[in-house]
């Protein structure tokens, strides 16, 4: 009987242990008033908040949040979120202050070390403080060795500062880390810091290191376009003609739509050989696989009108229209041939015909993720500085409905 009964007493105080100690969880003294630390989370603040949040309403967002962080000092996460969204509002100094309050709190776990650190880093680089950032983020990787978005962070910050080893050396660590289905998408990368180290090696003047880099590249990703371009320049430079020519025609084979920026180079190595053959056949081969390629019109239209053959020329020239009306690339071209037939009265009625609705605009180019305009194809974003995401935007001619042609 004794024994049950002090089996009972002990675990009454095993409930009253785990209760109390819920409550204190739960629950604090401050100024005399006990406070519910779920209050906060909760709270029509802070599910207001959110909801502002995600609707992109930052003023409003930040307005619910800072309502339910009165009600509860402690409640890290809503912290972190409100010095974010300074961050994202241009408030960056307000931003860092927050922040780094939070890195003061005392009993802060290391996780929660390294969130704080990870947000300040943030803040850092937002401000323009790059050493401070490069500072926060290694900080952020002594706690958490394997975290990625710092070591992301990291890579940006180098290559901002063309630092293209050290970029090489984190990307490294990004895909160990990363499983079999990312491997693809770090290898491309790398390949693209690889070419990037390839170019810093010829501005030294270390044509071989960079040939090194540039088929490394390679290896890693064989749709590395830049890599061929640039290794191609090379042997070019180094008299290996047939083998600029070939490796240029590699970027054709693996990148159809990236062909156009093997054209000047192939023409111009083809006639130092004295082949008037090669490259026009090239153009006629793109042509016929792909009916809608007005880049390789316009590259054979250029070499016709260059060889004396204008009407030729201008024929291409007028199918790339139909193609693409807006590119100025083209009209240049069409007026050039033009002046050569004196303006035959002819030929300026179809060209007039074929632009009546067209629009020129320069900038074609812009990046997927960001939407950054740009004249040329770019490799990396300069606004966001993602690898690989321009793509040529095509504005295509309206057809004309049964009504509009009545």
């Amino acid at each position: 009987m004794n024994e049950s009964l002090t089996l009972l007493a002990v675990l009454l105080t095993l409930l009253l242990g785990l209760a109390a100690g819920k409550a204190w969880e739960r629950y604090k003294l401050r100024a005399g008033h006990w406070i519910d630390r779920r209050k906060a989370r909760e709270s029509p603040h802070y599910i207001l908040g959110l909801n502002f949040l995600v609707s992109n309403q930052l003023d409003w967002a930040i307005e619910e949040l800072t309502t339910a962080a009165g009600i509860d000092d402690d409640a890290l996460e809503i912290h972190l979120i409100l010095g974010n969204l300074y961050r994202e509002k241009g408030q960056v100094t307000r931003a860092i202050q927050m922040h780094q309050q939070l890195l003061q709190r005392p009993k802060l776990t290391k996780l929660e070390q390294a969130y704080v650190l990870l947000c300040l880093g943030l803040d850092f680089r937002r401000g323009g403080f790059v050493d401070r950032a490069l500072e926060a983020f290694n900080e952020v990787l002594r706690f958490d060795s394997d975290n990625q978005y710092a070591l992301l962070n990291l890579e940006k910050l180098h290559e901002e500062q063309q630092q293209w080893q050290e970029a090489h050396a984190i990307r490294q660590r990004l895909a160990a880390l990363a499983d079999d289905a990312q491997k693809v998408k770090h290898n491309a990368i790398l390949a693209f810091l690889q070419t990037q180290l390839g170019l810093q090696a010829l501005t030294r003047s270390e044509d071989k290191t960079a040939v090194s880099q540039f088929e490394s590249a390679i290896e890693l990703d064989a749709g590395a376009v830049p890599a061929y371009l640039n290794l191609g320049d090379v042997q070019r430079r180094e008299g290996q003609l047939d083998e600029a020519i070939a490796t240029w025609e590699q970027v054709i084979r693996i990148a159809p739509e990236r062909a156009y920026l093997v054209f000047d180079r192939i023409e111009a190595v083809t006639r130092e050989q004295g082949d008037t053959e090669r490259f026009p056949a090239l153009c006629r081969r793109l042509i016929d696989a792909n009916q809608q390629d007005w880049r390789a019109r316009l590259a054979l239209g250029r070499h016709l009108a260059t060889r004396g053959q204008p009407s030729e020329a201008l024929d291409l020239l007028f199918d790339s229209l139909v193609h693409n009306p807006h590119a100025l690339f083209i009209h240049q071209a069409v007026w050039q041939a033009l002046v050569a037939l004196q303006f035959n009265e002819a030929r300026v009625q179809r060209y007039m015909e074929l632009t009546r609705e067209a629009v020129f605009y320069l900038d074609p180019h812009v990046c997927m993720r960001c939407r950054y305009r740009s004249t040329e194809l770019l490799w990396q974003c300069p606004q966001c500085h993602e690898w690989n995401t321009f793509v040529e935007e095509r504005i295509t001619p309206a057809e004309e409905t049964e009504d509009d042609s009545s």
